[in-house]
């Protein structure tokens, strides 16, 4: 806990200034962010009292049904969003195609692309769920943004950021000049400064993945497996203990603070993975990689790949450098 107290908004116009040609912009884009969270976070604490919970009957693009607090979390960065003259364009994990800004609004320079609510099947059993936000430039030079400008590498993001709601709301994000956490204080409706420059720790303590899909695994990832227990005869190591939730912020949140590995790979029911690309996977990876940590598909970098279609999926293996490294050597040796 830092030894004075400040705002996001505070933090987020200094970290401003070690760039002398900012407009602003970002800042003003990260606070509206930021403003989104905190509505999300106080439908989260009280939706059984609202009758939010449960399935709103609806259907994703993604072929699952939507919960309530979806579609309400989804709504929110939107319109939230629509009419700054910020953004260019948006893409949501929700929704099929890209999302213009409308015609009366400015286009901004910005492009966000974001998954509304993950880990939303926990909704009702009142498990940790979040939201996660990555930011581009647009590469378009006027008028509405185009679908070019949401299908870009993670190298590209000028800012990427999670929200977490569980015990408490937690929002982290990075600019690319160190990852930062803040708490929401709800009693003054601040979010402050809990977590400053953030880093993966050195010594890994957990590994989390959904053991319930084993069976299906390709051999690499199984024996990788089986060296992150310690099972593994060649390189016996120390084992790591087994934590998973099932809510990919939750998880990722948790092995960012306390070192460790966060994987959800390909099987044979899913040889392209189930995770969204563009939606989880590059803005995690980027926040990990600037906190010192690594983020794979199993064969190459996260950052690297290009996007094709705005729900392409993926594998994903995000944590310690050690740890995801060693993940790729074991699929490029064992899945042949």
């Amino acid at each position: 806990m830092p030894d004075k107290i400040i705002t996001i908004e505070r933090h987020i116009v200094e970290q401003q200034r070690a760039y002398p040609e900012a407009t602003g912009v970002l800042s003003s884009l990260l606070y509206d962010v930021a403003l989104a969270a905190k509505i999300i976070a106080r439908e989260t604490t009280r939706a059984g009292l609202v009758e939010i919970l449960g399935l709103a009957g609806k259907i994703n693009v993604q072929g699952e049904e939507q919960m309530k607090l979806d579609i309400f979390a989804n709504e929110m960065i939107i319109r939230m969003n629509s009419y700054t003259g910020r953004l260019a364009v948006m893409a949501s994990e929700e929704m099929e195609n890209i999302i213009t800004v409308p015609e009366e609004y400015e286009a901004g320079k910005y492009v966000a692309v974001f998954d509304p609510l993950d880990g939303s099947s926990n909704i009702d059993v009142n498990v940790s769920i979040g939201t996660i936000i990555g930011i581009y430039h647009r590469l378009s030079t006027k008028g509405p943004g185009t679908l070019e400008d949401c299908l870009q590498k993670g190298r590209q993001l000028a800012a990427a950021c999670y929200v977490i709601y569980g015990a408490s709301t937690m929002m982290v994000y990075t600019t690319g000049n160190g990852v930062h956490g803040f708490t929401l204080d709800c009693s003054i409706g601040e979010f402050l400064l809990s977590h400053p420059n953030i880093r993966v720790p050195a010594k890994p303590k957990y590994y989390s993945v959904n053991h319930g899909h084993e069976q299906n695994w390709s051999p690499g990832v199984k024996q990788f497996t089986r060296w992150l227990q310690g099972l593994d005869q060649e390189t016996a190591r120390k084992p790591l203990s087994s934590r998973y939730i099932g809510s990919s912020v939750a998880d990722f949140h948790r092995n960012l603070l306390k070192g460790g590995i966060f994987y959800y790979p390909a099987d044979a029911k899913r040889p392209q993975g189930k995770l969204r690309l563009l939606y989880e996977a590059i803005p995690l990876a980027f926040i990990n990689e600037h906190a010192g940590g690594y983020a794979s598909d199993g064969h190459c970098n996260i950052l690297d790949i290009q996007p094709e279609s705005l729900h392409q999926r993926t594998p994903l293996f995000v944590g310690n450098r050690e740890l995801v490294e060693q993940a790729e050597k074991f699929i490029s040796r064992y899945d042949k």
